[in-house]
């Protein structure tokens, strides 16, 4: 279903938990089924399959107050309302929070989404963080190291102090992270495990792609060389390779 545009990987997982996916009349219960969209009919919600159209690879500079999802049952903006139903249908890759800012790709290629997000290929996300306080050397050297979150430890990164924010309540550190994860809300989380909670979240890099004119809610889609870089990154990454 990924490969045909439908959704992400994991969100089949769930149509399928969900019943609501068949292949010819049968309702699917098992993940990992295959179906061939060119010889067997497979449905979702009743509604037939069929082979997508051309690949489609979008860059958004997402602002703060949308939700990184193609839906949300809360009615909050997503960030399906700024790209516009003019593309096709697409999905995010990987998710940036509801406060955070920053580069985030939409596409409709299900094999290159799953492995961009998958762990093993440690495609790295390098982020401008503004935090309270400011950070010292010492506990720039503990976040690089790992913070233990939920009793495991993240993995090595790569943190430094870009400069200090002087504002009326007090200074401010501007950090530089890069980072080889994706889990939940993990920036945040170990700037609060270290006393520096978050003001401000920026995503400025994921994996070769950045950039840094495009306007806040601009949408452009990835020029060729882009997604060479892409699909190259997700073949030499080593991520999976660290102790962590």
């Amino acid at each position: 279903m990924s490969s045909a545009g439908v959704s992400s990987r994991r969100e089949a997982e769930s149509l399928i938990r969900d019943g609501r996916v068949s292949v010819n009349g049968v309702v699917v219960s098992r993940l990992g089924s295959r179906a061939n969209p060119e010889r067997d009919t497979l449905r979702v919600d009743d509604r037939r399959v069929k082979l997508s159209g051309p690949r489609r690879y979008l860059l958004l500079n997402k602002p703060r107050g949308y939700v990184t999802t193609r839906r949300d049952p809360q009615g909050r903006r997503t960030v399906m309302d700024l790209v516009g139903a003019s593309y096709g249908y697409l999905y995010p890759v990987g998710r940036l929070d509801y406060d955070s800012e920053g580069l985030l790709l939409l596409t409709n290629d299900g094999d290159l989404t799953a492995r961009l997000t998958h762990p093993r290929h440690g495609i790295e996300r390098r982020y401008e963080v503004e935090v309270k306080g400011v950070p010292t050397p010492e506990t720039l050297k503990r976040l690089s190291r790992g913070v233990a979150l939920d009793g495991r430890r993240t993995r090595p990164s790569s943190t430094r102090l870009v400069r200090v924010i002087r504002t009326p309540s007090g200074n401010r550190g501007l950090v530089a992270f890069t980072i080889q994860e994706g889990r939940n809300r993990q920036v945040r989380r170990m700037c609060d495990a270290v006393g520096h909670p978050v003001v401000r979240l920026r995503r400025v890099r994921f994996g070769p792609i950045k950039d840094s004119i495009l306007p806040p809610g601009g949408v452009r889609e990835l020029t060729p060389r882009e997604i060479v870089a892409l699909e190259a990154a997700t073949s030499t990454s080593r991520g999976n390779d660290r102790k962590t």
